[in-house]
């Protein structure tokens, strides 16, 4: 039992242990061990029995110390613009339980900050109040924040404590400037034009504002960012946009009417900060566009029936109300033919029916048909377009037939006509050819019916003097003919007369292999490179000696034929021919002395 602790046991209603002197602090000793006794016979000793046990007391601890500052005024600094920054730090103290409720402290600013723009966050760890920034600051608003703060516990104070007055503080907060970029009061900024508008309109005026500028005397200079149709431009000082080119409604780059440019505004601080700001052109549409005929090519019947009245047309127009529809379609006067033989009903405001007049006839073809056609602006635009109208047969349904497909296409009745007979006469001319040809060869074959049967010699032709399947011996060395690899066979025979048909003992001289000529241009260079070395080759003989050449065998077991010699035909005697069967007749009728049959 400790020192401090003195106890006395109650047995009412069982055992209870009560504290008779001083106070249990859990910060000094957080858990007491004590043992009991317990004697019968009223406590004696000497009668009684008695015997222990041993008991645990953990002492819980109570808010009972309020959390205390440690400084009565804190102090910070904070870059203007800036977020989710720790500007100032907070140290306390607690002498209750650390990481408990008792000691988690709880900060709160009370005064100094009505707009909202700090924050204190705990640290879980030292239990420090961190003053953080969530709403930027402007020097130029604001340059010191003056706050009230007060720390808790977060659990309340035990009952009878009371909050000591270290735990409210003063933190001054201190703005600091930074150059910052300069922005556009209105944006986007709209202005309303007429399109069409010359080279050189001044538009408007785009300043940007500097927060700077008084305190650090900048200047702000302006130029174009983004200008898709180049149409614009902006004066570099002043801010002025001035028009560079003719404002037109219909381009692509004009969105639902409005045009869109970027502008960039840069001071000259250091480092330079800079704003964009857009500008949004309102065109308001003007009539500059005539309305154009649509569709561009179509067809009609030749003659009209209750089922196909004409063709509908219309005009398309880039311009919008009111200087688009309704349209006015008119033929011209000239040619008079146009009028004579076609006709405009208006169906609507921007449709009318071009038609063939009554009783009128065209033959089938192409026809192009000028038609005026105005839209409602003021002053109105007129435009002459062209629709190119086949006029071609039809059925009951309005469809072209075949034939009138075809005469649509531009060709008329008579066109057609010679065209089929041109057809028919070329299919005629190949049917003679074809005949010619096939009398002619049956001519030929009846010709060669009328020759004698006896001249007539249908036989293979015999093929005589056959000398042979080649030569047998098939198995040598083709190298050894074109580059022996030794003489020793040579030098060994044995002295004697040497055979002229022999091959030399002499090697021949070995020439290097030349490379591919490069160039068309060095085979005069071969050529005389090739004679020179034929020239200056020592083992060459000379012109007028005999050569000698590769042995090529035997010679030929033939006599010579000096001994065939001629004689006139009296001294020969062809009658033998006759014997030679028919196909010799005809010779031995030519050199026999018998007549022919």
């Amino acid at each position: 039992m400790p020192d401090d602790f003195d106890g006395m046991l109650y047995p009412w209603g069982g055992c209870t242990v009560h504290p008779l002197r001083g106070v249990m602090s859990g910060q000094k000793v957080s858990q007491y061990t004590i043992i009991v006794q317990a004697t019968d016979m009223e406590g004696n000793l000497n009668f009684g029995l008695s015997n222990t046990a041993t008991a645990i007391i953990t002492v819980t601890d109570i808010n009972d110390n309020p959390p205390m500052l440690t400084s009565r005024t804190f102090s910070g600094e904070v870059p203007e613009n800036t977020v989710d920054v720790a500007v100032a730090n907070l140290t306390v103290i607690d002498a209750d339980q650390p990481h408990s409720p008792n000691w988690n402290a709880a900060y709160r600013i009370i005064s100094g900050d009505p707009t909202g723009h700090f924050t204190i966050r705990t640290d879980p760890i030292t239990n420090d109040g961190m003053v953080t920034v969530v709403k930027p600051v402007d020097f130029e608003m604001n340059r010191a924040f003056m706050l009230t703060v007060v720390v808790s516990n977060q659990a309340h104070l035990a009952n009878g404590i009371q909050s000591s007055l270290q735990s409210t503080a003063g933190v001054t907060i201190s703005v600091k400037d930074v150059n910052e970029p300069p922005y556009f009061p209105t944006n986007p900024k709209q202005i309303r034009f007429e399109e069409g508008v010359p080279t050189g309109t001044s538009l408007t005026t785009f300043s940007a504002s500097d927060p700077d500028r008084l305190q650090m005397q900048q200047i702000i200079r302006y130029s174009k960012m983004n200008d898709p149709a180049n149409w614009l431009s902006i004066n570099r000082t002043s801010g002025q946009i001035v028009t560079t080119g003719m404002l037109d409604r219909e381009s692509v780059y004009v969105k639902n009417n409005i045009y869109e440019a970027t502008f960039l505004a840069t001071d000259n601080g250091s480092p330079a900060a800079s704003g964009t700001g857009t500008l949004q052109i309102y065109l308001i549409d003007i009539n500059d566009n005539p309305p154009a005929l649509v569709p561009k090519e179509s067809q009609i019947c030749e003659r009209m029936n209750k089922n196909v009245n004409g063709v509908n047309i219309t005009a398309a127009d880039a311009d919008t109300d009111p200087n688009a529809g309704p349209f006015v379609f008119e033929l011209p006067n000239f040619p008079s033919s146009i009028r004579r033989n076609w006709t405009i009903a208006r169906i609507s405001g921007d449709y009318a029916r071009l038609a063939l007049r009554y009783q009128v006839y065209l033959e089938p073809g192409m026809y192009e048909v000028p038609i005026i056609v105005s839209d409602s602006g003021n002053p109105p635009l007129s435009n002459r377009s062209v629709i190119k109208v086949k006029v071609c047969p039809c059925d009951e349904n309005g469809d072209c037939t075949t034939l009138g497909a075809v005469a649509a296409a531009g060709l008329g009745t008579g066109a057609i006509i010679s065209i089929l007979i041109c057809i028919i006469i070329l299919l005629c001319m190949v049917l003679l050819f074809v005949v010619w040809i096939k009398r002619r060869e049956k001519e030929r074959q009846t010709k060669q019916l009328l020759i004698d049967p006896e001249d007539d010699v249908r036989d293979n032709i015999l093929k005589y003097d056959e000398e042979g399947g080649g030569e047998e011996d098939q198995d040598y060395d083709l190298s050894q003919l074109q580059q022996p690899d030794s003489l020793e066979h040579i030098i060994s025979k044995p002295p004697g007369v040497r055979r002229v048909d022999e091959r030399p003992i002499i090697p021949e001289s070995q020439y290097p292999i030349r490379p591919v000529v490069p160039h068309p241009g060095d085979i005069g260079d071969f050529i005389h490179e090739g004679l020179r070395a034929a020239d200056n080759d020592p083992t060459a003989p000379p012109y007028d000696s005999l050569l000698v050449f590769d042995y090529e065998g035997s010679g030929s077991t033939a006599g010579s034929v000096s001994s065939l010699n001629s004689t006139s035909t009296g001294d020969q005697d062809y009658d033998y021919l006759n014997d030679w069967g028919p196909r010799f007749k005809k010779l031995a009728d030519m050199y026999g002395g018998g007549d022919d049959d």
